[in-house]
């Protein structure tokens, strides 16, 4: 009987050593970065982002390259549409994600057949980041303004102009490409003082009407504000795609949120905020960084001694266009208000 008693107890604790085994392996194989309540399947729908979709499934979104499955077997692997479905899967014994792809919309008539167009999900809101990119741009350090074109004057000598009127400008400019006039705005430094760059601010578009030497004739198409003498005249930037996903970055950086263009006082979600790190320190777009927010300096209620309390994660942001030595981020979670100074770094990694 003690015999028996003994072999039954040694069985239960195997099975229990195997349980837990089982339990470890499972999580070194990385279903500790799936969400409890994370869908087996879900259907994308438009207005979703690859930040939104990750945030479904997954503790940490910017891990979703790791678990992504891409289809060889679609022109572009990485993109995902609405309407398509993704599958949560265990390949392997670690978890993936599996794409079944939507049926892009088909109209019938008795003469036409036409497939809609499907516009792939982009990894952050890019309405908020385009709209952002056209009001602001950067000219970087060590490149001086005056080299850039600007406005001389305006028919009639006027010195300041708006839309439908003409405007003369000192520099040669490219003949059929859209252009905008910019003011000068902040000079970003980094946090110990260093020079990265100069704010220029949208004004309104131009239209190139004709060059003669270094003058070129052009006519103000829009104005949100009056255009002056020495504003600057450059080609509009390009808006962003939507080809890249959210992810870490390769290597540890650390720096600081500089600024937050625009004159915005409390930084929060879908904020736009400048960083003093760029490609320089391996930054691309669609890396994300979290926030530490320094703790609160408290005084010790029995030796009296000041005592800074640990940092706090205060949020995360994806970086959308990168320099040499700054990038522009998006606010894409805060648990508190974000503030200029607060430490950027890479995003603590789940092993």
């Amino acid at each position: 009987m003690l015999v028996q008693k003994t072999l039954r107890h040694g069985a239960l604790f195997a099975l229990l050593l195997g349980s837990l085994a089982a339990g470890a392996a499972h999580a070194a194989n990385g279903w500790e970065r799936i969400r409890d309540d994370a869908p087996e399947r879900y259907v994308v729908v438009r207005g979703d982002t690859l930040w939104d979709i990750s945030a479904r499934f997954l503790t940490s979104p910017w891990q979703w390259p790791t678990l992504w499955q891409a289809n060889p077997q679609i022109q572009n692997p990485h993109r995902i549409y609405p309407g398509d479905t993704l599958v949560l899967r265990d390949c392997e014994g670690a978890p993936c994600f599996a794409l079944e792809t939507g049926q892009p919309v088909v109209k019938l008539s008795p003469r036409v057949r036409t497939i809609e167009p499907r516009e792939a999900v982009a990894a952050l809101p890019l309405e908020v980041v385009n709209v952002f990119l056209r009001q602001h741009r950067l000219q970087e350090a060590g490149r001086a303004l005056n080299e850039l074109g600007y406005v001389i004057g305006g028919e009639n000598q006027r010195f300041i102009s708006g839309a439908g009127d003409t405007l003369y400008v000192r520099g040669v400019l490219p003949a059929d490409t859209p252009m905008g006039f910019y003011r000068p705005g902040e000079e970003y430094l980094s946090a110990s003082g260093e020079p990265l760059g100069q704010e220029l601010v949208y004004i309104g578009e131009a239209r190139f009407i004709s060059q003669q030497g270094d003058i070129a004739r052009v006519e103000a198409l829009s104005a949100r504000q009056e255009v002056r003498n020495n504003d600057i005249v450059l080609p509009l930037d390009e808006p962003i795609e939507a080809d890249f996903q959210p992810r870490a970055p390769l290597n540890d950086v650390a720096g600081h949120l500089i600024a937050a263009p625009g004159g915005v006082r409390f930084i929060g979600r879908l904020q736009v905020v400048a960083l003093d790190l760029g490609t320089e320190d391996g930054l691309q777009p669609g890396h994300v960084l979290q926030v530490d927010q320094q703790g609160e300096l408290i005084s010790d209620p029995r030796s009296g001694e000041l005592t800074q309390l640990p940092s706090t994660q205060g949020g995360l942001m994806m970086v959308f266009k990168p320099y040499s030595r700054m990038s522009y981020a998006l606010v894409m979670q805060a648990a508190n208000v974000l503030s200029i100074g607060d430490v950027v770094r890479s995003p603590e990694r789940q092993r």
